[in-house]
């Protein structure tokens, strides 16, 4: 899904309407311990957003801003009460923006807390089977609880009916994959394509740290904000590989990606595990270094033939709009090995002098943003 993004912040509230599909609210502070005993975030930090409610009536939803197959993605505002903001630091992102305004009722009365800008995904849960919604239900909890400044984190969320309701903050400049079809069509410089490609790796660190296996890395699924931010997100069809007591539950098996950067593994229907989230960050790579992914203009079918039987794509140095580093095309190809065994892991990568010397943040702004 290529949106413009947002996470809201799950603060404590009471459960909203119920219903027949039984999602918990990830506001809900004493039934995300309950429901996710066992589970300990390594590498979790402090999180410097303001946690949203799990109630339906804070938030107002405007346009539309994304679409899957299930799903679409609202702008949308977030109405805090003045007796939930007490005693919470409120970002000074640009997130924070007062469409509207409350005068005193009387003298002493302080004004309502402005609305925040926030992007809600509204999930169609009728088209889901009850073994999705299982996973989606916990996984949705799970990522309420998850603290890392390069994953997407679950805000708030609700159940009306049949549609889930899961609030996150704005990601202001959409996706990797909008910058790439709006101003690099031929690709990114290197520079530029290290510091998104740092960022995403630590998310997908943390997440595979904590058992969680990506499962659709791809520059679409890369959010970036006005302050060079890049989120990993879309977790709709991340897995856990551990249960809720933190026993592993062993590989995966099912046939869950986007063709063009589904790992061969998968493709074949295997056991995967985190190797398979390499083998895309990757085909990753390739697309911010060439404008889009191997194949992608050609049928499902024949992209994952391609995958099965042609060589591993890899970097063109000097072909393209902007050269590239022998370092980089061994990156590449180190993470484009058909063997899931002989990938590197996400640390490993993070290691490299070519990620360590990345550039912060900051140059995103500078130098696409």
């Amino acid at each position: 899904m290529t949106t413009h993004h947002l996470l809201a912040r799950s603060g404590t509230s009471t459960p909203s309407n119920s219903s027949n599909h039984n999602v918990p609210q990830a506001g809900n502070e004493r039934g995300r311990k309950e429901s996710t005993r066992g589970q300990r975030w390594i590498g979790a930090v402090q999180d410097q957003w303001v946690m949203y409610s799990d109630r339906p009536s804070d938030y107002t939803l405007h346009v539309p801003i994304g679409f899957g197959a299930s799903s679409t993605v609202y702008l949308s505002s977030y109405h805090p009460a003045s007796s939930t903001s007490t005693g919470t630091s409120t970002s000074t992102s640009t997130s924070t923006i007062a469409t509207s305004s409350s005068s005193s009722s009387s003298s002493g009365a302080s004004s309502a807390p402005a609305p925040l800008d926030c992007a809600i995904k509204v999930i169609n849960l009728d088209t889901l089977p009850p073994s999705s919604l299982t996973l989606l239900t916990r996984e949705t909890r799970l990522m309420s609880l998850s603290k890392h400044p390069n994953v997407l984190r679950v805000r708030g969320s609700w159940v009306q009916g049949a549609r889930l309701y899961i609030a996150m903050r704005l990601m202001r400049k959409g996706s990797v994959a909008d910058l790439l079809a709006y101003a690099h069509q031929g690709g990114m410089p290197e520079e530029v394509c290290r510091c998104i490609l740092r960022q995403a790796l630590e998310g997908l660190n943390y997440l595979h740290t904590n058992g969680f296996i990506h499962r659709d890395v791809k520059a679409a699924n890369l959010l970036i904000d006005d302050d060079g931010t890049v989120l990993l997100g879309d977790l709709g069809v991340a897995v856990s590989v551990l249960d809720d007591g933190g026993k592993h539950l062993g590989r995966r098996r099912s046939f869950v990606g986007t063709p063009s950067w589904m790992a061969p593994e998968v493709v074949r229907r295997l056991d995967y595990d985190s190797a398979a989230d390499i083998w895309s960050f990757g085909i990753l790579c390739l697309e911010i270094t060439r404008g889009r992914a191997p194949y992608s203009r050609e049928p499902p079918s024949k992209i994952l033939l391609h995958t099965l039987s042609s060589p591993p794509p890899t970097l063109d140095l000097t072909g393209g709009v902007h050269p590239y580093s022998q370092s980089f095309a061994d990156i590449v190809s180190s993470c484009l090995q058909k063997d899931p065994s002989s990938r590197p892991t996400a640390a490993q990568l993070l290691e490299r002098p070519f990620f360590r010397n990345a550039k912060k943040k900051g140059y995103l702004v500078s130098s696409v943003l």
